[in-house]
Parts: C-alpha cells; structure tokens; sequence
C-alpha cells in the first residue's frame, strides 16, 4: 500500500512541476499589463490545478464547513483576517481556492527564491517578512494589513508560525491578534485536519478527507491581542480535537 501511495504521490509531484513552470511564466508577463486583483485569481488557477491534482492522482477529498462564517463574494461586511490551524502544504494552497475574496499571505521573504513558484508570488500583493528583523517586519504587517483590508483583501497569517504534526500543538503566536486589534477586523478561526493524508515536511500524500471548519468570527476592537489569541487558539484547538479525534486519542 505504501508503494501505491509513493507511486501516486509522484505523479502528483510530476503534476505540479510540469503545470507550474508555463503557468509561472505566463503570470510573470501578465504582470506587466493586468492589475493586482487579476493577477491573483490567475494564480488561484494554477492552485486549482494543484488540488485538481492532488485529488485525482492521491485521493483527498475536501470537507468544508462553516463558510456561511466568511462573507460571500458579493457580501459588503467587510474584511476579516483568517487564522487558520497549519500542518501541511495543504492549505497553503486550498484556501485560495476556497474563498471568495483576495488573500494575502504573510510569510518568510526566502520563498519568494524557489524557482518559478516563488518568482510569481513576488508578483503578488502579498505580506513577505524577514522574520530576523522582528519590530521591522511587525510595522510592515501593520503598514500593508491596513492597506489590504482597506482594499477589500483578506490577511492569512498561520498563528502557529510553522507547520505542525498530527495531533500536536504548536505556540500560538500573537502577529494575528496583534494584527486584528490594530486594524478592527475581526478574526476566523479555522481547524484544518490536513496532516491526516499530507503530512508536514513530505510529498507522501494518503487518499483520504481533509476535514477544514471554519468558525464564526471573533471580534477584535478592543481586545488585548493576548487575549484575543487565546481564544482564537482555544476554538481552533477544541475544533481539531472534534474533526480528527484519532490524533488526539493517545493525548487525552
């Protein structure tokens, strides 16, 4: 069986890397004639491709709950900032497909050098930090968060920081809160059960479901950003511990 899923899991590695190259360089010379927006949802095309990929090639499926908790694309309620559980590269490249409005990702500057992929992100409006420059790279996720939110793009910040393994817990960062208090918006809390079928730091993908729930939003104006985490790290955590009860059951 684990030959089966090695065989499948190249294939969708093969996949991604003959799709991403055209599709990468396509996006870098569309850059210098669509606006932002349009450039976005051309690289939510490649990432559908992606997942299109890895479901017919390995088998995961997507369950999603709790959308009615985000606003829908013709929704006027404004922006919200997504916080959401991390464990693979999964969702990394599922919740652009998911949402209906622009997310911008906070993240480590050195992705923006992996060939092809990482060129076409720097094209992107996106948050990318040099995480060896903390108080600098905080001002600039406050600088361009407002920016975003004012334009109607939704922040993504993973509060863990880092992926994490099945049935574990990573520390609960406060960029997001800190980020939410500031700015007013409110923050989605999401439980994401993806390591069950695509484990952090591996391409071997299991058929299986990915369970993703998306909770109601936490209101952050005048919150103290400690707070705020916490509670934004107590649902998640419960949340996990409700959709992928296997991987929490040696630790109850």
């Amino acid at each position: 069986m684990r030959l089966v899923w090695a065989l499948r899991s190249a294939l969708f590695v093969l996949w991604m890397a003959l799709t991403v190259v055209p599709w990468a360089l396509a996006v870098l010379a569309m850059s210098l004639f669509v606006s932002s927006t349009t450039l976005y949802w051309a690289c939510v095309g490649w990432l559908r491709l992606a997942m299109w990929g890895c479901r017919v090639f390995c088998g995961v499926v997507p369950r999603v709950r709790g959308m009615e908790h985000v606003p829908s694309a013709a929704d006027a309620r404004g922006a919200v900032l997504l916080a959401p559980k991390h464990q693979s590269t999964w969702e990394t490249f599922a919740f652009p497909t998911l949402m209906p409005h622009p997310l911008a990702y906070v993240f480590k500057r050195e992705l923006l050098h992996v060939p092809f992929f990482g060129w076409a992100m720097g094209r992107l409006d996106m948050i990318h930090i040099d995480r060896s420059r903390r108080a600098e790279a905080w001002n600039k996720v406050a600088e361009q968060g407002r920016r975003l939110f004012a334009e109607g793009v939704w922040v993504i910040m993973f509060p863990e920081g880092t992926r994490t393994p099945r049935g574990s817990q990573g520390a609960y960062k406060n960029g997001a809160a800190r980020l939410a208090a500031a700015t007013g918006v409110p923050i989605v809390p999401i439980a994401v059960a993806s390591a069950r079928c695509w484990p952090r730091r591996s391409f071997l993908v299991r058929p299986g479901i990915v369970d993703v729930s998306i909770g109601p939003p936490i209101a952050s104006a005048g919150r103290e950003p400690d707070a705020l985490m916490r509670e934004v790290e107590a649902w998640i955590e419960a949340e996990m511990r409700r959709i992928d009860p296997e991987a929490y059951r040696d630790a109850a």
